[in-house]
């Protein structure tokens, strides 16, 4: 299987990466397409564009000032470190050894607004960019338009290349959008976490979020081989709930307190 996560507005460049290896984005020649444009807005356009406050706005203008291939351990961070947000704590690639590391970067691929599509170990430089932002460009009105299939055309690739017989998709709708599943040639399940919540089980934002890495790193951990392996997922009090599940949306749920 291949599991694919969204990215993260937070990153962390100060902490040191757990391991020196290191890949490339394999889709650098279109990023630096969308950077070139992204070098043609001024701060104030850049805040408008993504509704960011001056200050952010003035940093991500630095950022794709500074963007410059080829990227090196001196001047990039491995995705799976690089990003910080909610997802991440809950992945804690840092703390995985060698062999749960491996399992990441063959089974696990990050969906990402300026790379397209990121490998665990794939070197990249702090940028701000969401799938869903309204980038007029070349291609169109937007970077679902800029990607078309150029993203499931690669995941299509690594799919075969690992033997997978299905894709889950732990990312949020609004990356999960710049995949077209219809290309894809395997079925796509779909993880739902529920806590139980005035009276009822719901989605909570940060708790799905960081169960989304919780999964992921479950599966790496355990090396796991076949999709069903997920069912036994565990961490943090969840557990799967076959009532609440249909063959492509698999319900997990916890109930603390």
């Amino acid at each position: 299987m291949i599991l694919v996560l969204s990215p993260a507005k937070r990153l962390d460049y100060e902490t040191p990466p757990a391991t020196a290896e290191f890949t490339e984005p394999r889709l650098l020649d279109q990023s630096a397409l969308l950077i070139e444009r992204l070098r043609k807005l001024s701060p104030a356009e850049i805040a408008s564009l993504m509704s960011l406050s001056d200050p952010l706005a003035a940093l991500n203008h630095a950022r794709y000032a500074d963007w410059q291939p080829p990227f090196t351990p001196a001047n990039a961070k491995q995705a799976a470190f690089a990003f910080a947000g909610d997802v991440y704590e809950g992945l804690d690639a840092a703390a995985l050894p060698a062999k749960g590391l491996d399992w990441l970067q063959a089974h696990v691929r990050i969906l990402s607004g300026l790379h397209g599509l990121l490998r665990p170990l794939d070197l990249m430089q702090p940028y701000r960019l969401e799938m869903g932002t309204r980038l007029a460009n070349a291609r169109g009105k937007d970077l679902y338009v800029f990607w078309g299939g150029r993203i499931s055309e690669l995941l299509t690739a690594d799919l075969a290349a690992a033997k997978a017989q299905v894709l889950v998709n732990l990312a949020s709708e609004e990356y999960f959008k710049a995949v077209k599943p219809e290309l894809l040639g395997v079925p796509v399940i779909q993880p739902v976490f529920e806590d139980w919540k005035g009276g009822r089980y719901k989605i909570v934002s940060f708790f799905a979020k960081r169960a989304r890495g919780l999964m992921a790193r479950y599966a790496a951990e355990c090396g796991a081989a076949d999709v069903e392996a997920l069912k036994d997922f565990d961490a943090e009090d969840y557990a799967f709930a076959p009532e609440a599940s249909d063959d492509a949306r698999w319900v997990f749920r916890r109930r603390v307190g």
